[in-house]
């Protein structure tokens, strides 16, 4: 009977901390909710290139746009088996297969661009970007999103951590971007939250060790301190955030 207790406890604890308590979960919803919304704000009719586009998540929000997909198209899912990886993945439906850095259409070629949770996995991100701003109309519209920190996933194609508000603020500024919308995705504390969530599972994966009934209690504690402190927080993602959403615009002159 103890067995089945102590078991019935931990399924308790697990259930209340990743149903009840939403602090360090939101990373892709809300990154997810301003793509849609930007997306929105692209005229209808535009022709916008998804660069690194992937399995195509994102061709759903750009039904009123002409989409074309972009990938190197190396990765089969399975990487090499190190870090976060996939398990499956599929890119047979891509438009262009090419070197983001070398992308085989004319200049000024799209009225937007999109490249999302790309950049970390380009070892040459400025040259990316490059290329990126010679495929753009003058006036055109370019929308980033990347980590501002990050796990290692993708691996062996994972060469940053990411990248913070600055390195768009100088960046953009050289490529002749003007920045329209900025938004860091999350804060501090969403940030150690989603890392708190992943204990149980990295302490299976690496030392082999399961979390103990004291252990989840404590993690839980630790969940709605940070959701307290999440909530009253104003600043915190100058100091650590999930990423940065950026929405600029090409300049025309």
């Amino acid at each position: 009977m103890k067995p089945f207790i102590n078991k019935l406890i931990n399924f308790s604890v697990f259930s209340f901390l990743t149903k009840r308590i939403e602090v360090g979960k939101n990373n892709l919803s809300t990154r997810e909710v301003w793509l849609e919304d930007t997306l929105k704000k692209i005229p209808s009719g535009m022709r916008i290139l998804d660069a690194g586009a992937g399995e195509l998540q994102y061709k759903k929000f750009c039904a009123h746009l002409k989409y074309v997909s972009q990938d190197f198209g190396q990765y089969d899912g399975s990487g090499d088996q190190s870090g976060f990886q996939m398990g499956s993945w599929d890119q047979t439906r891509l438009d262009i297969v090419s070197d983001i850095t070398s992308i085989p259409e004319p200049d000024a070629s799209f009225d937007a661009i999109m490249c999302v949770e790309v950049l970390e996995h380009v070892p040459d991100p400025i040259r990316a970007v490059k290329e990126l701003n010679r495929l753009l109309k003058p006036g055109g519209y370019l929308i980033v999103t990347a980590p501002f920190a990050s796990l290692t996933h993708f691996s062996p194609f994972f060469y940053h951590s990411g990248f913070s508000r600055y390195f768009y603020e100088y960046w953009w500024q050289n490529f002749g971007l003007s920045i329209l919308d900025l938004q860091p995705n999350g804060n501090y504390f969403e940030y150690i939250a989603q890392e708190l969530r992943r204990l149980p599972l990295m302490g299976e994966k690496y030392p082999q060790k399961r979390l103990n009934i004291l252990e989840k209690v404590a993690l839980g504690i630790m969940l709605i301190a940070l959701r307290r402190l999440s909530k009253a927080d104003k600043t915190s993602n100058e100091l650590l955030a999930f990423g940065y959403h950026v929405f600029a615009q090409k300049n025309i002159s």
